[in-house]
């Protein structure tokens, strides 16, 4: 297969793959079409990402994977469950999407990950990693029931197929289902798409002539008519299961997987279609939990996703040349949020030898290539594991040390009881950096970091910070990294508006950030808008407008209750402005303190609504829910006239 090097600007030519609409379509293509069609799905892939920006590494590496699933099994009868879901576009290509892909992460258009809502052949929505394998379980378990109580034929010839890559295996729950799985014994089979591993041609050529034998109705029949004899002899029967472990330990990482009672295949490679094709119509005709082990490339076909398959995980849009010149970008001094932590990680660990950096497998989205780098011996991977990411750093702060664990608001939900149950009952001293709050924009609600400040909100000993640009996170992360106890700073994704950074807090706590103490942006009257987090340029051209008083709040825990008290007994209305639900967030927060003291303001919360907001621009969404300066004017002169 010829490699590409650069993303088309142009639709190519791909007449073989614009004639399947469908699954259906793709089956009646004769085999040896098969290896075109994947070359014009990568083709079509890299024109549509170029014109959307996305994810397309992993897509561009499970092609043949897709092809070969599709044209095997009875798509959407069969259920096929992906994990993460970056991977999908090819999926999607080939189930009736394709002239859609084009829309793909914008507004009102197709979601960049699989959804229930969007199609029949996207069986589980996704966006976390690690559940594919419990939910392809719980499929099969649901389609057993089916068939029994209303004796449905589809559900009784149903085939359940959980995809899940090397990363996403290294969750808990993926082996907490794994191991379920075993013990419930229905059809199931589990592929592993290894990307981050090659076979070599000594060890390859012999796995695979085994993985041939093992995935073969003769072998398994011998299997089971040898187990059901010699298990009435236990000796012999140990005896050869021991063999039959050691012979594929020899020459396979399956043994793992044999012990845990799946039958374990291969590896193979994953981009042989004709071979793809010949184990899936193998393993469909033996039953029981099976695990399909094959190796694959990402970025495969596009030379540099190969080379560099971290920096090509996704791809912003392609803007096309203007008459040939380059195009000019605006020169901007704003720097990513995640860039203002990595470099207050940098900071701060060199002024606290006892500072140690944790994150669940996010370095590069998290902004912490560069701590990894100067401090590697206090530097701690965990891989997909939020769980153990929280806990481990419960027990580092055991030890009189200051873990720092850098992670997305969307991932820590996943640490939720270990935030509860390890960190904060024990009232240990964990500061947590809570990238991705808030509006995520093109991701869509499964990155969505919209309830933080809800769920941390109510938990004991925990303090929140809610910056308003890059200088206030870089401070107020000093300020939660020398409080004692748990800490939080959330900031969201992408760029800040510009401000200037000073360090002088990362070597001793700035008064001037005091934990609980907001600061005044305006004085007004009869309006106080009380913002927090990074919609202050919209509260403060609202407050223009409206000649209100703006404070910026900075903690969502503690409030800085003077500084309410007093705007509540001189404004007629206060108003909360957040990116976080309102349900319990910090909004919610000042009218139970409003509440408590019995004061007789007004208050109007405005922050995200009760909803599961999809994808698109942060701008236009923001815009689209009532957040914006004109959004937030509208909503307070309707609330003034409701007063009257």
């Amino acid at each position: 297969m010829s490699l590409s090097s650069e993303i088309p600007l142009l639709r190519p030519d791909t007449p073989l793959l614009d004639a399947v609409n469908s699954p259906e379509d793709l089956r009646q293509l004769d085999p040896e079409d098969l290896s075109l069609i994947a070359q014009q799905i990568r083709e079509y892939l890299l024109y549509c990402v170029g014109q959307t920006g996305g994810h397309f590494g992993a897509g561009l590496g499970v092609v043949e994977l897709t092809i070969a699933l599709h044209y095997v099994y009875n798509t959407p009868n069969d259920r096929l469950v992906w994990d993460v879901g970056h991977q999908t576009y090819p999926h999607k290509i080939l189930t009736g999407r394709r002239e859609q892909m084009l829309t793909m992460r914008q507004y009102q258009g197709l979601s960049g990950f699989p959804k229930r809502s969007e199609s029949d052949y996207d069986t589980f929505g996704v966006g976390h990693s690690s559940t594919s394998i419990s939910a392809a379980l719980g499929m099969a378990i649901g389609s057993e029931m089916s068939s029994g109580i209303n004796n449905d034929q589809d559900s009784q010839a149903r085939k359940h197929v959980a995809i899940i890559g090397d990363g996403s295996m290294t969750a808990g729950m993926a082996f907490e289902a794994l191991n379920h799985s075993a013990h419930t014994g229905n059809d199931l089979l589990v592929i592993l798409n290894d990307n981050n591993m090659s076979i070599s041609p000594n060890v390859g050529g012999l796995a695979t002539y085994f993985s041939k034998i093992w995935a073969s109705k003769s072998y398994n029949a011998l299997r089971e008519n040898s187990k059901r004899v010699l298990t009435k002899l236990p000796r012999a029967w140990e005896m050869a299961r021991r063999t039959e472990e050691h012979m594929k330990g020899l020459v396979s990482p399956g043994t793992l997987f044999e012990e845990m009672g799946f039958n374990y295949v291969g590896p193979i490679d994953g981009h042989d279609l004709p071979e793809l094709i010949n184990y899936f119509e193998k393993l469909k005709a033996i039953k029981g939990p099976k695990l399909l082990h094959i190796i694959t490339r990402k970025g495969k076909g596009f030379s540099p996703a190969e080379a560099d398959p971290v920096g090509y995980h996704a791809l912003n849009k392609i803007e096309p040349k203007v008459n040939n010149a380059p195009t000019v970008k605006a020169v901007t001094t704003a720097k990513k949020y995640q860039d203002v932590f990595g470099q207050w990680l940098c900071d701060m660990a060199t002024a606290s030898e006892k500072l140690v950096g944790i994150t669940p497998a996010m370095c590069e989205g998290s902004g912490m290539v560069a701590f990894s780098e100067q401090f590697p011996e206090r530097y701690y991977d965990v891989a997909i594991a939020e769980q153990h990411a929280v806990t481990l750093a419960a027990g580092i702060a055991c030890e009189g040390q200051k873990p720092v664990v850098a992670i997305y608001s969307t991932f820590l939900q996943r640490g939720y009881d270990q935030l509860v149950h390890d960190v904060a009952l024990q009232n240990l001293d964990v500061t947590f950096g809570i990238d991705r709050a808030g509006i995520v924009g093109e991701d869509g609600p499964t990155h969505a970091g919209s309830f933080d400040l809800s769920y941390l909100r109510c938990i004991p000993n925990m303090i929140i910070a809610a910056p308003s640009d890059e200088n206030e996170c870089y401070q107020l992360l000093s300020s939660a990294y020398h409080h004692v106890g748990p800490a939080a700073v959330r900031y969201p994704r992408g760029k800040g508006i510009g401000t200037s950074i000073s360090s002088v807090a990362s070597i001793a706590n700035n008064d001037d950030f005091t934990v609980g103490k907001a600061r005044k942006i305006s004085e007004g009257s009869n309006v106080a808008i009380l913002n927090f987090g990074t919609l202050l340029p919209f509260a403060i051209e609202a407050a223009a407008t409206l000649k209100a008083t703006v404070y910026d709040m900075r903690w969502a825990k503690p409030l800085d209750h003077e500084a309410i008290k007093q705007l509540a007994q001189s404004h007629r209305l206060l108003v909360t402005l957040e990116e976080n639900a309102i349900a319990g967030g910090a909004g919610s927060g000042v009218c139970e303190y409003i509440a408590q003291q019995g004061l007789p303001t007004a208050v109007l919360p405005m922050g995200l609504p009760d909803t599961f907001i999809d994808h698109g621009k942060r701008e236009k969404i923001l815009e689209g829910i009532g957040l914006s300066a004109e959004g937030i004017i509208g909503a307070i002169e309707k609330r003034l006239a409701a007063l009257g």
